[in-house]
């Protein structure tokens, strides 16, 4: 693939991303559990807890695994919101399948991977992030299912396309 630098640049229909991953947000009333990534893509950002899907392992399964890993917490009330799929200029691609929790057991730890804050809902730290959350978060805080399509050289996004219903 020649480095695309648009969504349509790209055939959608064929695109296979290099790695698949999952992303959980835990609402808990008005605020939201996000982590300050200590290590691997996005280290020193904020996000939702997640990771990569196991050979065999269902997105579900993955999500709470990896949330569990990250801040020892178990989600409640799971379900699927959206999928992003991002594709980067150096010909690193990755799918990310997003799940949002209501609630959760146990209180959030730090860990190797991540520190864990409890942001309000109406003040994401949208600066501290990858600059397509700030697209997509909105939706999954609405309640709305999404699909978005993105295009980044490094940190820096290029392109993007979000649909939501």
């Amino acid at each position: 693939m020649v480095s695309p630098e648009r969504v349509c640049d790209i055939d959608w229909s064929t695109w296979q991303p290099v790695e698949r991953a999952t992303l959980l947000f835990v609402v808990r009333g008005a605020e939201v559990l996000l982590i300050h990534k200590q290590r691997g893509l996005g280290a020193g950002k904020i996000n939702g807890p997640g990771g990569r899907i196991e050979p065999e392992e269902t997105p579900l399964a993955a999500a709470l695994r990896e949330v569990r890993e990250e801040v020892g917490v178990v989600p409640l009330e799971v379900s699927e919101r959206g999928e992003l799929s991002f594709q980067f200029v150096d010909g690193y691609s990755i799918h990310a399948v997003v799940f949002r929790a209501e609630g959760c057991e146990g209180e959030p730890c730090e860990t190797a991977e991540a520190v864990p804050l409890w942001a309000p809902l109406g003040a994401i730290p949208y600066e501290r992030m990858w600059a397509d959350d700030r697209l997509w978060l909105p939706l999954l805080f609405a309640g709305r299912r999404f699909a978005g399509r993105f295009v980044f050289d490094g940190d820096t996004m290029l392109d993007h396309a979000v649909e939501a219903w």
